[in-house]
């Protein structure tokens, strides 16, 4: 038995507030590209070649323990997955050995040689050893096989093989024990089941690296991949989804996204604080592109910061995942697949190996630190890191910029926004237009007088195609709208009422095959209106009953509908370029904005600020509109529009790109406008300082085709920190959930459907 000091050098001396190297070993042979372990309070790894090597990293002071039996150099080494007994297998192409670790201790203290257990001889260069959950069963990767070994009788239990590459990781399934799944060169991954020892599901390539790595969430049932180049695979394993691809992260992308915020909001000055190098000019001198292979994922526990922090909304949030490369360490959170922090090892003067080859994380922390191990990748060096997993993420957090944002306004609008122009018209109109109600009262009592000369009003001409539009919602729809209010009542709705799922009702808009292009529910959720690409507008209750009101005029597909805040007026975009006001309640004019106004057709079209401004987008611009309608009833002078519109302020995105959706609060006062650009961006502008507030590069691997926010409903309390959420879709990539205050990703879901149509509070109304 050597001694610790001949093999060990101690850095106990440099403190550091995050990551302090405690031990550092130089061995004879490169342990690179070996699979090393870590279990609760025991490091292991290879030493010298053929030599195993635990480290107590719960008494640094303890005897170091070397145990001896290989006559080749150990290739994979791992804990299983008991506390008593507690196991270790180390393998090597001579034999597959298990030690006891409580046997070996007592054997060293005895004076004796810790003996061990060979359960495999003559397997091949074996690149993986895993447990099962119940220890019975050592699953072990040699070349394109996995051989299942049994721990009690040393005996090959069945022989799995269909990998055309080497094997480069295997794992039990949690919940399924009888679910083998395993990784290869080939770049694929397969679904077995070692009791039958049958192929249950064999995937395509999924890249162009191997893949080393895999993970299984055990919450949501998926499995997580990482290959050479940086990029996870998480698929889900639940049953009726087919082993189907939830997302691809790549951590390239999402390292330089991550770097970019705490960039802008002064991260790397706080960092040099810590004793951290200045990354900002490694990077400028770095001009090689650098990959992050994903060489070992484990289960990250930031459940403390949650208690003690408000930074995760729920603890679903805390479901973090360690993804170990030769470059530093990822912090990914699960819930969001978003990066929580990283650890370049080249940032820290203490840490040795700036390049590793192997790694192995601590999966449960002890007083909030996580002992990490890893092998250089060029050197013969071996180190063990202990890290400081709440100072690490908390030293990267944002620390924000000035004030954050808020959909709700909580300061007045300023003299140069273009929203105090809403308001400087209403106080100046205000005197003219009682000047001319009462000029009005004065000529309706003074009567008629016919002249002589009359000038023909054009009854005989033939009409102008646009000098009138058809009416075809000419009902008396009082009956019907008094028996709707009657039949709504505005009261709370039982939280503990699970969500709809079965299908109530159904209506056919059309006689023929047409396509709902939007629809809208009314603030108070008695109405619901309905686009068509068939160039009508419908309303209808929101029950589905009765004849729906239609409303034509649109040359082209209505592409967008809101209401106004008092559910009395109806905006409409079409494909034709034009912008339409109707009238619900009753049968009127409607205001028009032609077609030479835009170039391009109008995507999206909604009130604004309490029913103020109109909100409109038309291809890489939206537009701020102040409207006008004449309500005067003249019908000798019908044809002449009297309503007017007016272009207040126009915004364009950072990168000038196309808007494909856009989003803001009409039911009160906001200043915060959303849009979603063709880049795949997210956009923030604040109305009241007239400029873009903050922007989320790539929120989605796809444009995003839809934002909603949460505007709340008028039969429930309102709660402000909800109103600064906001859901958006894009094609392929999901549902995500975002906080305005931190411009975060709450969580994202895969959804089978891939358009949402708004963001509907389902507490709104409920009959009778």
């Amino acid at each position: 038995m050597e001694k610790p000091q001949d093999l060990f050098s101690s850095n106990g001396d440099n403190v550091g507030d995050i990551v302090v190297e405690e031990y550092l070993v130089e061995s004879k042979e490169s342990a690179s590209h070996v699979q090393i372990a870590c279990s609760k309070h025991y490091c292991a790894f290879p030493i010298n070649g053929n030599e195993l090597c635990i480290q107590n990293t719960k008494n640094p002071f303890y005897q170091l323990l070397i145990l001896r039996g290989h006559h080749r150099s150990i290739t994979a080494v791992a804990f299983g997955n008991k506390v008593n007994p507690l196991l270790i297998c180390s393998a090597s192409q001579d034999y597959v050995i298990m030690w006891n670790l409580d046997e070996c201790e007592k054997n060293v203290l005895q004076g004796l040689v810790p003996p061990g257990i060979v359960i495999g001889t003559l397997l091949g260069k074996v690149l993986c050893v895993r447990f099962s959950p119940d220890d019975y069963i050592v699953a072990v990767c040699a070349g394109n096989k996995i051989f299942m070994l049994a721990t009690e009788n040393r005996s090959i239990l069945v022989e799995l093989e269909g990998h055309l590459g080497r094997v480069t990781a295997v794992g039990f399934c949690p919940w399924q024990a009888n679910i083998v799944v395993s990784v290869s060169e080939d770049r694929s991954f397969k679904v077995w089941d070692h009791c039958k020892g049958s192929l249950i599901y064999s995937s395509p390539v999924l890249t162009a690296y191997p893949l080393l790595s895999l993970f299984f969430d055990e919450e949501h049932k998926q499995l997580v991949t990482g290959c050479a180049d940086g990029q996870l695979w998480i698929f889900s394993l639940i049953e009726k989804h087919h082993y189907r691809c939830v997302i691809r992260i790549d951590l390239r992308k999402k390292r330089e996204r991550f770097c970019a915020k705490k960039v802008i909001s002064g991260w790397c000055s706080q960092l040099e604080d810590r004793q951290l190098s200045s990354t900002s000019e490694l990077d400028k001198q770095e001009k090689i592109e650098v990959t992050f292979p994903a060489l070992t994922l484990e289960h990250c526990d930031l459940s403390f910061i949650l208690n003690s922090e408000c930074e995760f909304p729920s603890p679903e949030s805390a479901r973090c995942l360690w993804v170990g490369s030769s470059a530093g360490l990822f912090i990914l959170n699960l819930a969001n697949f978003e990066l929580e922090a990283i650890l370049h090892y080249k940032d820290f003067r203490n840490v040795s190996i700036k390049v590793a080859g192997s790694c192995a994380i601590m999966t449960q922390t002890l007083d909030h630190k996580v002992f990490c191990l890893l092998t250089s990748m060029f050197e013969n060096k071996i180190a063990v890191l202990k890290i400081d997993l709440a100072a690490l993420v908390r030293s990267q957090q944002s620390p924000g910029l000035g004030k954050p944002l808020s959909v709700l306004a909580s300061s007045c609008v300023l003299p140069t926004s273009p929203l105090y122009f809403g308001i400087v018209e209403k106080k100046s109109t205000k005197p003219a237009s009682q000047k001319q109600s009462a000029v009005r009262t004065i000529i309706k009592d003074q009567p008629l007088v016919f002249h002589r000369k009359v000038k023909s009003s054009g009854y005989a001409c033939k009409p102008h195609v646009t000098m009138f539009s058809p009416k075809t919602n000419m009902k008396d729809d009082s009956k019907r709208s008094s028996k709707c209010k009657n039949s709504y009542k505005c009261k709370e709705y039982p939280l503990e009422n699970s969500l709809p799922t079965k299908l109530c009702k159904q209506f056919t808009l059309a006689d023929n095959p047409t396509a709902v292009c939007c629809l809208q529910y009314s603030g108070d959720g008695q109405w619901l209106a309905c686009g068509l690409a068939n160039h009508l507008l419908l309303v209808l209750d929101a029950n589905l009953n009765g004849t729906p009101a239609v409303f034509s005029g649109h040359d082209g597909a209505v592409s967008a509908a809101g209401w106004s805040h008092d559910q009395r007026l109806l905006v409409s975009a079409s494909q034709d370029r034009t912008l339409r006001l109707w009238s619900v309640r009753r049968a009127g004019s409607t205001p028009l904005l032609g077609k030479d106004v835009f170039s391009k057709p109008i995507q999206f079209a909604q009130f604004y600020y309490i029913d103020s401004f109109i909100l409109l987008s038309s291809g890489p611009e939206f537009q701020l509109l102040k409207y006008h309608i004449d309500t005067c009833k003249d019908e000798i002078k019908r044809y002449k529009q009297k309503s007017k519109f007016k272009s207040v302020h126009s915004f364009s995105m950072t990168n000038a790109v196309e808007i494909t959706s856009l989003s803001a609060v009409n039911e009160f006062y906001s200043y915060t406008v959303l849009t979603a650009g063709r880049d795949r961006a997210l956009e923030v502008f604040d109305l009241n300082a007239g400029c873009s507030a903050a922007v989320i590069p790539e929120a989605h691997s796809r444009p995003a085709h839809q934002i909603c926010q949460n505007t709340g409903s008028p039969c429930t309390a309102p709660q402000s920190e909800a109103c600064n959420l906001f859901i958006t879709a894009a094609v392929g990539d999901g549902i995500k959930l975002w906080d305005l205050r931190t411009l975060r990703l709450t969580c994202m879901k895969w959804a089978p459907a891939p358009t949402p149509t708004g963001w509907q509070d389902t507490r709104t109304q409920s009959p009778p």
